[in-house]
């Protein structure tokens, strides 16, 4: 069970470990993205091949809701400019909605390549393998993989749609939503591939959001 645990949830531990400690040791963005994408890449490839099918069941239907879901996480800041600057979104809790993609680096195609392979390909499977794959069903019994992948129980449907807006720091309002809707999916398609490939095509629209209107705010 340990082994099967490690295998959802490294890869994104490692990610998110990085994250945070690569700064402290004076890493940059520009390269401690790289790093820790290629290293949440290696855990995946180390421990976590094969624990579910790449096919998803509804194609069509998972990338209109990853559009659905990027329309919904640029939607505020459009219509209400200002909108994430409310101390709601920006506090000591949330952080602030500014980029550390330093201006030197914004036209660094290896660096950009990296963030764009990063955020469409690698995040999308190790978030999905932690967040619907791993702790929605923990949630609903310690011995999670005797519960059906989708399996809704409203108290871990919430609780990890809100930990998942959490992590969004000053965007945790669409992040929230986000979560909701990945949720949604996963109980709907009762299949991981599925909502990996909804959040892949949300961030990558997003990715090219970024790119095209030089929205840097998103890619914290």
């Amino acid at each position: 069970m340990r082994r099967t645990t490690a295998a959802y949830v490294a890869p994104f531990v490692v990610f998110v470990l990085l994250m945070s400690g690569l700064p402290r040791l004076g890493i940059g963005p520009e390269l401690s993205y790289p790093i820790r994408t290629l290293a949440a890449l290696g855990a995946w490839w180390m421990l976590s091949r094969g624990l579910f099918a790449w096919r998803p069941r509804q194609a069509l239907g998972s990338i209109a809701l990853g559009g659905a879901v990027f329309a919904v996480w640029i939607g505020p800041d459009l219509l209400w400019p200002g909108y994430r600057s409310h101390w709601l979104f920006e506090n000591v809790l949330t952080g602030a909605a500014r980029s550390t993609v330093e201006a030197s680096w914004r036209n660094d195609p290896v660096f950009l390549g990296f963030r764009v392979f990063g955020s469409v390909l690698v995040v999308p499977v190790i978030e999905e393998l932690f967040w619907r794959g791993w702790l929605m069903r923990w949630l609903t019994g310690s011995e999670f993989e005797k519960v059906p992948l989708g399996a809704y129980v409203p108290r871990a449907f919430w609780v990890t749609a809100i930990l998942f807006g959490l992590e969004h720091g000053p965007y945790w309002d669409v992040g929230l939503a986000a979560g909701v809707a990945y949720n949604w999916w996963v109980v709907r398609t009762r299949s991981l591939a599925d909502c990996v490939l909804a959040h892949g095509v949300t961030n990558g629209c997003l990715a090219a959001w970024v790119l095209a209107s030089g929205a840097w705010s998103y890619w914290l």
